[in-house]
């Protein structure tokens, strides 16, 4: 048995709903809409374990609805704790499954070619200076959220500019990259409210890696869209996690630009210092220990500063055909 639901009003006929996940975050934010005589719509759907299915049929059940109610469900981006019950909440509701565009190809597509994906995925680490134990480690680790992951058999893409209707009023689609290629935004500007998602979170650092799969340089695009954030000013946000409602975005936004500003410096002094992987220079920025999961975490992280810094001209990179490596050096 589950306690009872952890359900906030947002706005109208929509709530946010704390489903419980297996990660330190401990819980997902996901919202349902039940307005009068409109598409009863779910936003993120959680990682598929008994707890989290057992927290949304407590949280549908607490509005007076059940799985077949659910119409339409939209996914900010297509990470585990967001996207794995995708495939259960479409076959158990014959919900429409709608994503942006930009995440579909690439992000989505990710779980269909798991399989094929995971080699190079393996490879990107390696060749950064992931050791061998953490490679193996890195596998199994994989495998076991893949197997928390059902995804939709069909997606409907949202296009930026778009405009979806929640509670009643017109919500605007936007683009927000960096945590994901194609993370998803909704904006209310009347309410000055945002569906935010991982895009900004109040308590911790949205993870911004580069992984095989991403594009050339989710950095630069975090910091367009922490700016972004940063000229809308919502007057509040309903973010993924240690939420579910947050306000003083704008001032969150510019401390995490000056966050990972300060990221860039340090890898640059670092990387002076003498040429190193972007596995050892994770080893300076996040010297605390990590399990294996983490420290992929903070590989991507690392990554993800270094290549904005080389593709600004700031370092460079040169493979040690010895060490079977890139070395990033001033």
């Amino acid at each position: 048995m589950t306690d009872a639901p952890l359900l906030t009003p947002v706005l109208g006929s929509l709530h946010a709903l704390q489903v419980p996940i297996p990660y330190p975050m401990k819980y997902v934010t996901v919202l349902l809409d039940r307005p009068a005589g409109g598409p009863v719509t779910m936003i993120d759907c959680a990682l598929d374990t008994p707890e989290a299915r057992a927290a949304l049929e407590a949280g549908l059940a607490a509005l007076g609805l059940h799985w077949p109610d659910v119409d339409r469900l939209i996914i900010t981006h297509h990470h585990p704790d967001h996207y794995g019950l995708a495939g259960v909440v479409e076959e158990r509701s014959g919900a429409q499954v709608q994503m942006l565009d930009v995440e579909i190809g690439r992000g989505e597509r990710y779980w269909h070619l798991w399989e094929e994906w995971l080699p190079g995925h393996l490879k990107h680490m390696r060749d950064h200076g992931l050791p061998p134990e953490s490679l193996e480690g890195m596998g199994a680790d994989n495998r076991r959220g893949r197997e928390r992951v059902h995804p939709a058999s069909r997606v409907q893409p949202l296009r930026e500019g778009q405009h979806v209707e929640l509670s009643g009023q017109p919500w605007e689609v936007l683009w927000l990259p960096g945590h994901a290629d194609g993370h998803l935004g909704l904006w209310n500007e009347a309410e000055g409210t945002l569906i935010a998602g991982d895009a900004i979170l109040p308590r911790i650092s949205p993870n911004v890696g580069l992984y095989a799969y991403t594009r050339p340089d989710p950095l630069g695009d975090y910091l367009q869209t922490l700016g972004k954030l940063e000229a809308l000013n919502p007057a509040r946000a309903v973010v993924g996690h240690h939420g579910p409602v947050m306000t003083g975005v704008q001032a969150r936004a510019r401390e995490l630009r000056d966050h990972h500003h300060e990221r860039l410096d340090f890898m640059k002094a670092e990387a002076a210092r003498e040429p190193r992987s972007a596995y050892e220079l994770s080893l300076a920025m996040f010297p605390r220990d990590l399990n294996i999961s983490g420290r992929r975490f903070a590989l991507a992280e690392t990554l993800a500063h270094v290549e904005h810094l080389r593709l600004l001209g700031q370092l460079y990179r040169t493979w040690n055909e010895a060490r079977e490596v890139w070395l990033y050096h001033a």
